[in-house]
């Protein structure tokens, strides 16, 4: 197999998972990216879920470091920029996979708590995680910012903070893309649409109180492309892609993985 990510460093934000049956979508980037040769600094909240990612990791050969952090803490994201530094001298790769939708409602029924925290994870975490890295890449001649939205933020959804916080996320792409893209910085957005990832099925299943073979059947039955919904290798190609040097002249880009759903109107 080619080494697209050859001696390429990666940091990947939210490379731990929610348990579950099925793999999401942060550990299978991650573990694709060391497939294909990236050094990777694996950061979660959580360390020992990150720590599992690592030693399916180095179950294969590959190189990775495992640490915790809180996006929403300013301290944080700089520390783990440093870490990043530290250990392996650079940034080539960031990738923010980190989003979340608890107590989300129609606006009546939302509470601000919620709205905050919301925002603080998917919209301000990506905001403090680039303050600190993008200054990395630039003093090095570059880099690549690949982050996960939704194709909530452009569709229909129940969900009211957790779209509008990822509709942020393409806006917050455009503007760091064309700010840097000078400095030889790439900033590209994938929305992934109906997954069968642990935070989609486990999650959701629980929030609605349906059984896991309800929602899976339900959500398969809405995606237009044959084959039901995807999987969190579908969103780790096209985040290997958007990574990779094949990607050298796409910026500023937001990606439906999602079968076609996005493409439906009305």
């Amino acid at each position: 197999m080619s080494k697209r990510l050859n001696n390429k460093v990666a940091m990947v934000v939210g490379a731990g998972q929610t348990p579950g049956d099925t793999m999401g979508n942060g550990r299978a980037i991650s573990l694709l990216f060391a497939r294909h040769g990236a050094k990777i600094l694996l950061v979660d909240r959580l360390l020992n879920s990150a720590e599992d990612t690592k030693k399916m990791i180095d179950k294969e050969g590959g190189a990775s470091s495992a640490f915790a952090a809180d996006i929403t803490k300013e301290e944080d994201c700089r520390k783990m920029a440093e870490k990043c530094v530290e250990i392996y001298g650079r940034i080539d790769i960031m990738v923010y996979n980190v989003g979340i939708g608890s107590n989300d409602n129609d606006v009546p029924k939302l509470t601000a708590e919620a709205w905050d925290s919301i925002f603080n994870t998917n919209l301000k975490g990506l905001f403090l995680a680039c303050k600190y890295i993008l200054p990395v890449m630039k003093d090095q001649g570059g880099g690549a910012i690949v982050n996960i939205s939704s194709i909530a933020s452009v569709c229909h959804s129940r969900t009211t903070a957790y779209k509008v916080s990822k509709a942020g996320m393409n806006a917050l792409t455009h503007q760091m893309a064309i700010k840097n893209a000078k400095k030889g910085i790439r900033v590209n957005t994938i929305m992934p649409g109906l997954m069968n990832t642990p935070m989609a099925i486990e999650g959701i299943s629980t929030a609605l109180g349906m059984k896991k073979e309800e929602l899976i059947k339900a959500r398969n039955e809405t995606v237009p492309l044959k084959g039901g919904m995807g999987d969190a290798w579908d969103t780790a190609y096209a985040a290997l892609f958007l990574a990779s040097d094949e990607a050298k002249f796409i910026t500023s880009v937001i990606l439906p993985v999602d079968g076609g759903q996005s493409s439906r109107i009305g």
